[in-house]
């Protein structure tokens, strides 16, 4: 069974876990592609001090595509845009990097198991070699050796998953908490001071935006930018014949021109912008940073075109001329003051309402204290966490605030992206208690595995910085 291993042995059981509980935490970015051609000798960045071959990062991008497509079957071509493989593979390889630190290892037997119970290569039941062999070939594009070794890092990602997170427990108050978050709805009354009612009182003078300019230029820094000559097709096969005639002495367009392509330029983009007529790509951006002027990229693929870059110019970091952006200096100074005098409201509007509440707490009146400070006052509907408020924004915030506030109790000041707030208690619609006591046991293993979720995804995320 499974003749590619030929003198391996592999697992005990699928990669569920990893599937359900690592794969969320890498695709919540867009879609990316993988490099081909001669120069896959080289390499495209380092991980903990190692470089990182062009093929290795290939083979990984490749790894996270099976990945997805075993995870999301035949909705893959629909979601695919929503993915970015290029960061998946760069995050598969930080963690395969940390478990080989670890020594965490999969055996020939326990790959040779997991791909076995794959219900999709299955007849009756049973594992099938001529299913498996047509699906490599024609769903996965994969060899067989290399897709079990794919398998074999995804069962090596699993182990570093429950190694990294088995110690993680919950405790009854955050599981009555989490219950609540999903299950509790509340409304309330609220006082908002918003920067955008302040802003037609700001009038910067000129001599205020030259002085907030010499002391903050840093603020106005623009990043490194490129721009690039670029040729697209929608064939490998097409683009493939130019790509081995190029180098850097190569006439671009006239070669081009042979293949049947047109050269287009981006133009100036930061690098912190998507590649105009390519598309968004931290690892292509981070990969022609390196490039000197001239440096031809690699067959690139993104979403489903090919492309060759060329870089034409590139421009460092600086900051631009007073006369060139004055206006948006003038911008900036508005909305910091504009923000100023609202939270300086709010916070005046909130020490009213203490003075008013520890001498008779009914008369804190949040109408009356917004007519008073010239703020504004309304009410919602009734919300749970994690929806949205009409005319606020996310609430998650605002229902944690008000969570154990009691009748006729205000808020501290809420900070969020619209503006800041002070909130009391107008309705609620309480947990059902024997709901609670039904549900929970099943509630509570969901819960953990969340929590295990926040806290792997952390673990990452501190493996990516220690990793540059």
């Amino acid at each position: 069974m499974l003749r590619a291993l030929r003198n391996k042995k592999t697992a005990k059981k699928i990669w569920i876990i990893l599937a359900i509980l690592i794969v969320p935490a890498f695709v919540l970015w867009g879609f990316g592609g993988a490099f081909r051609s001669r120069e896959e000798l080289g390499y495209v960045g380092r991980i903990f001090g190692k470089k990182i071959a062009f093929l290795e990062y290939k083979d990984a991008v490749e790894a996270t595509r099976n990945q997805a497509i075993m995870q999301f079957g035949e909705n893959f071509s629909e979601i695919q845009k929503y993915l970015n493989l290029e960061a998946q593979a760069w995050e598969r390889l930080i963690l395969l990097s940390e478990a080989k630190r670890k020594k965490t290892t999969a055996s020939d037997q326990e790959v040779i198991e997991a791909t076995a119970n794959y219900p999709f290569f299955q007849k009756h039941g049973r594992f099938n070699e001529k299913i498996y062999s047509e699906m490599l070939r024609y769903v996965f594009h994969t060899q067989p050796r290399a897709f079990e070794e794919q398998i074999r890092g995804n069962l090596i990602l699993s182990k570093l998953y429950k190694q990294t997170t088995d110690k993680i427990s919950i405790k009854e108050e955050e599981i009555k908490k989490e219950y609540q978050k999903t299950n509790e709805e509340i409304s309330l009354y609220y006082i908002a001071a918003l920067p955008t009612d302040f802003v037609k009182d700001m009038a910067p003078s000129e001599e205020e935006v030259k002085d907030y300019f010499t002391k903050n230029g840093l603020e106005f820094k623009q990043p490194l930018s490129f721009n690039l000559d670029y040729v697209t097709a929608e064939s490998e096969n097409k683009i493939k014949p130019l790509a081995l005639r190029l180098n850097k002495k190569s006439d671009f367009q006239k070669l081009a021109k042979d293949a049947g392509l047109i050269v287009k330029e981006t133009g100036l983009f930061a690098q912190t912008e998507p590649i105009p007529g390519i598309g968004w790509s931290p690892e292509i951006l981070s990969l022609i940073s390196k490039f000197e002027i001239g440096q031809f990229s690699p067959i690139i693929q993104v979403d489903k075109n090919f492309s060759i870059l060329r870089l034409k110019e590139k421009k460092e970091a600086y900051i631009p001329d007073f006369d060139k952006i004055k206006n948006k200096v003038k911008e900036k100074i508005i909305k910091n003051n504009s923000e100023a005098m609202a939270k300086a409201k709010i916070e005046d509007a909130l020490k009213k309402l203490k003075e008013l509440y520890a001498l008779e707490p009914k008369s804190a009146d949040l109408n009356k204290i917004a007519k008073d400070f010239c703020l504004k006052s309304d009410s919602t509907g009734m919300f749970k966490y994690g929806s949205y408020i009409e005319g606020i924004g996310a609430s998650d915030n605002f229902w944690l605030a008000a969570l154990d506030l009691k009748e006729g109790e205000f808020s501290q000041i809420i900070t969020a992206p619209s503006g800041f707030y002070i909130v009391k208690l107008k309705d609620k619609t309480p947990v059902d208690q024997k709901k609670f006591e039904n549900e929970k046991k099943e509630f509570s293993q969901k819960a953990l595995s969340q929590k295990k979720q926040e806290f792997f995804t952390a673990f990452l995320e501190g493996l990516k910085r220690k990793a540059q």
